[in-house]
């Protein structure tokens, strides 16, 4: 029988944890995963962040920015291929939204593979714009 998933703010997530469910998932298609600094500073710059973890080891990570007022954006939102279609998803939103607080208005941009989850677990679709990164 497989452990309770435990859920824990996390702020000072490693950078080879981060690495580690980025890869088990499909985002690290999408991410800078073998560039070790780039990780670290995403963290270190992160407002929330938080794990989903299966008997210490790391299932799932939501990383978000927020000023605590008024928005909180979702960045980054992977779970462990093996770990999928059990809510861990669902529930580190929840978690990540009551972090930034219920005032804020949480947003993200679906990667290509989960843009039909979101509606699923009850989240609204809004246009999005954006200028790209560089790299």
């Amino acid at each position: 029988m497989l452990s309770p998933v435990r859920y824990a703010s996390e702020p000072d997530l490693s950078v080879e944890d981060f690495a580690k469910v980025l890869k088990s998932s499909t985002l690290a298609e999408r991410r800078p995963v073998e560039d070790a600094a780039r990780l670290k500073n995403m963290l270190e710059n992160a407002d929330v962040i938080i794990t989903a973890r299966v008997d210490g080891n790391i299932v799932g990570v939501s990383r978000a920015v927020t000023d605590y007022a008024f928005c909180c954006y979702l960045s980054d939102l992977a779970v462990d291929e093996k770990f999928q279609k059990q809510g861990i998803g669902k529930k580190l939103i929840e978690e990540t939204h009551k972090k930034a607080g219920s005032q804020t208005s949480l947003y993200l941009v679906a990667a290509p593979a989960a843009v039909n989850y979101y509606p699923k677990i009850g989240m609204p679709s809004y246009p999005c714009f954006g200028i790209p990164r560089a790299k």
